[in-house]
């Protein structure tokens, strides 16, 4: 073998080496913190940990502007027609409300599924884009899922470990977090992937187009509305409102809508005593029978008996956690 093909290995292998022992001691930092299975929040604001010691079923749900790097397991994710399973040292990025199901699989209670999860919003990481003076150019054609998976390296499994670290010092916590949040997000944007979590026509809701579009279903999807009356809103076509919205989205503009409302009854629903029709109504549904039509083929279950095999589970919103 050549001499510089050795070098190249031996680096390899040295880096692989230092991204498994990274892994290995946020494992070990992790189960230091008492957790129960699901979501754990920290001292940290916008990190929690997350824990599953059996497999969870698949379950709809709303993945929200997160950054979830996985320690510990496999996780499957459905994401429109697409299927994706990602597992240690990989990690999910959601930049916007995206309607997917989800489920873990393979955990078992001497090895459960462990992940953290960063909460981040869309002016955070425009700031940092701002700030920096990143320029990031698109690597494909066209616009892209508003939701992907990558991998993460050396360099940001550190950050994860300062991170971490903060939440056994929490004088510290409320100046350095934000701070390393920071370094976190520059890291992402500077990364292979940087182009996909930053994407211009998701960012800027005051422009005409895509951004605009997605920020004002999810602001008001209990009014009703008609893809023509959102697109010329946005001075855009039709046909192009619809095409940009199912690239970034996975699915239509109404489509769109009905998940957001769907899963918006069943918060409101599992969260206090409100009733089926109440929850139909306050989300825009004006027949509760259609309302409880879409439920049962999204959930599986009409809303009544859902929300009693959802009170029943340890963890009734383990999708969410990411």
């Amino acid at each position: 073998m050549p001499e510089r093909s050795r070098e190249g290995h031996a680096r390899n292998g040295e880096s692989a080496s230092i991204h498994k022992q990274a892994l290995e001691q946020l494992i070990a930092m992790t189960n230091r913190i008492p957790l129960t299975d699901g979501r754990t929040p920290t001292k940290i604001p916008f990190l929690s940990i997350i824990k599953h010691s059996r497999d969870t079923q698949r379950s709809p749900g709303v993945l929200t502007p997160s950054f979830c790097l996985i320690l510990q397991g496999t996780k499957r994710l459905y994401l429109g027609q697409d299927i994706f399973h990602y597992g240690a040292g990989d990690y999910l990025a959601s930049l916007i409300d995206m309607p997917a199901s989800a489920q873990v699989i393979g955990a078992v209670e001497p090895a459960p599924y462990l992940g953290l999860r960063i909460d981040f919003t869309t002016k955070e990481i425009a700031s940092v884009v701002m700030e920096a003076g990143i320029i990031t150019e698109s690597k494909e054609k066209g616009l892209s899922a508003g939701a992907f998976i990558g991998k993460s390296d050396a360099e940001l499994l550190d950050i994860f470990l300062r991170l971490v670290k903060l939440t056994e010092k929490p004088q510290d916590v409320r100046y350095l977090s934000e701070l390393i949040k920071k370094e976190m997000i520059f890291n992402l944007l500077s990364g292979e992937f940087g182009h996909l979590f930053f994407q211009k026509a998701l960012f800027d809701q005051r422009a005409d187009g895509i951004g605009k579009a997605i920020h004002w279903i999810k602001e008001n999807y209990a009014r009703s509305f008609t893809v023509e009356e959102l697109a010329k809103s946005c001075s855009m076509s039709t046909s192009g409102l619809h095409h940009k919205f199912k690239a970034i989205t996975t699915m239509g503009p109404l489509q769109y809508q009905k998940q957001l409302r769907l899963q918006e009854a069943r918060r409101l629903m599992l969260s206090g005593p409100m009733g089926v029709t109440t929850a139909a109504l306050t989300v825009g549904y004006e027949s509760p029978s259609q309302f409880n039509r879409e439920y049962r083929r999204l959930f599986g279950l009409p809303p009544l008996q859902d929300m009693k095999t959802m009170r029943k589970s340890s963890s009734a919103w383990g999708f969410e956690d990411s």
